[in-house]
């Protein structure tokens, strides 16, 4: 199959498993960010396809939590829960397939909580009001391209600026320097268990905590004109990244680890959602020149290797995603510490959001590859001819 034809048949395997995404059994019947990235891997489908299915189905899963007012069912602004505007995103998507007012009502709701989103002194977003002073890699992607696409449709440049700012803080803040790897997350207080006292930084890099601030850059960047001031700075910083990123990439499966840099250790695994999102990132960048060319071979070998080891297709033509790690955070009640023993502990499935999504990304950027190429071969052989 080519990978434009895994896409295809993975999503309509969610589609024809699940006409409502609450019957889902690893999601359920609020407004979550898990349900956004499906949707919004849909919406991407859609943009490449054509097929009204994508759309209706999209349309058909949000229209059950936005009313005509714009109100969203199950929100709560004062949450201030940066996990919730993950799905304005598919929001201002409906609002430019189909001109619908009440999208961009509840897109301007997600707006106004994050115009009183609590911050760091430095200026980043708290993940949430109940986890005060700190930065998660997780909220850059949550929030960061759909304000980006904000400050393009309502003309409103400051909002891209502060995308751009907390994305470099973030990396700042959270990189390792002695391995170039970016730890889940930091606590500006230092007032955690899992901070460290002089840093502030959680104890490990986390795979997909990774993977979702890759994704945030590389998708906050299709919003970003050339010649703005802080573009080239992203755009390094996302190189940095990968580039430590490639030398802890598994040689067996070209996949990466739970928790990056422990490689052997006892009951580390290869994941898959983060991977997944890891080369969707690296793919896009290279397809836009953000990324040197010299990693295109580590950005095949990983996709090659995630078709390998996470995707299947069952007997009745339904896609399925294996080892995806199902959750992992820090803080809350029952206490996350943030150790390694903490990340292998939690449980691995299969069909989860949170890896189907970024599958789902990974092989629609991996197509315009293929297309690119198919193309190019043909160019090259009507050459010889003529």
């Amino acid at each position: 199959m080519s990978a434009r034809d895994w896409a295809v048949r993975t999503a309509d395997s969610i589609m024809r498993q699940y006409p409502t995404l609450s019957m889902h059994p690893h999601l359920s019947d609020c407004w979550n960010y898990e349900s956004g990235c499906l949707l919004l891997a849909m919406a991407r489908l859609y943009e490449v396809t054509g097929s009204e299915a994508y759309l209706n189905y999209i349309r058909s899963n949000i229209d059950l939590f936005v009313d005509e007012e714009g109100r969203i069912r199950s929100y709560t602004l004062e949450d201030y829960n940066l996990d919730q505007v993950n799905q304005g995103k598919v929001l201002l998507f409906l609002y430019r397939a189909t001109d619908s007012e009440r999208y961009l009502k509840a897109a301007l709701v997600l707006l106004r909580q994050l115009e009183g989103q609590p911050r760091t002194d430095e200026g980043s977003f708290w993940h949430k009001k109940i986890y005060p002073y700190q930065l998660w890699l997780d909220g850059l992607y949550m929030a960061g391209p759909f304000l980006a696409e904000l400050s393009r449709l309502l003309n409103r440049p400051e909002l891209l600026d502060d995308v751009a700012r907390q994305l470099l803080i973030a990396e700042r803040r959270t990189r390792d320097p002695r391995t170039g790897l970016l730890h889940h997350a930091y606590d500006e207080s230092r007032e955690q268990e899992w901070a460290h006292p002089e840093h502030g930084r959680s104890p490990h890099p986390w795979l997909r905590a990774i993977g979702w601030y890759g994704m945030a850059v590389v998708d906050t960047l299709d919003y970003m004109p050339e010649e703005h001031r802080l573009r080239g700075q992203l755009i390094g910083t996302y190189e940095r990244l990968f580039a430590a990123m490639a030398k802890v990439q598994d040689p067996p499966s070209g996949l990466w680890h739970q928790v990056l840099g422990q490689a052997g250790r006892t009951g580390n695994y290869v994941e898959s959602s983060g991977s997944a999102m890891v080369l969707y990132a690296a793919r896009k960048a290279l397809n836009r020149g953000y990324l040197s060319r010299r990693y295109e071979e580590a950005v095949e070998r990983g996709f090659h290797g995630l078709l390998r080891h996470a995707a299947s297709v069952d007997g009745d033509g339904n896609v399925h995603v294996s080892g995806v790690n199902r959750v992992a955070g820090l803080g809350g009640e029952p206490y996350r510490d943030g150790s390694y023993t903490y990340y292998i502990s939690e449980p691995v499935v299969a069909d989860d959001a949170k890896g189907v999504a970024p599958f789902i990304y990974a092989c629609l950027e991996t197509a315009l590859c293929e297309v690119s190429t198919v193309i190019g071969e043909e160019g090259s052989h009507d050459n010889k001819h003529r």
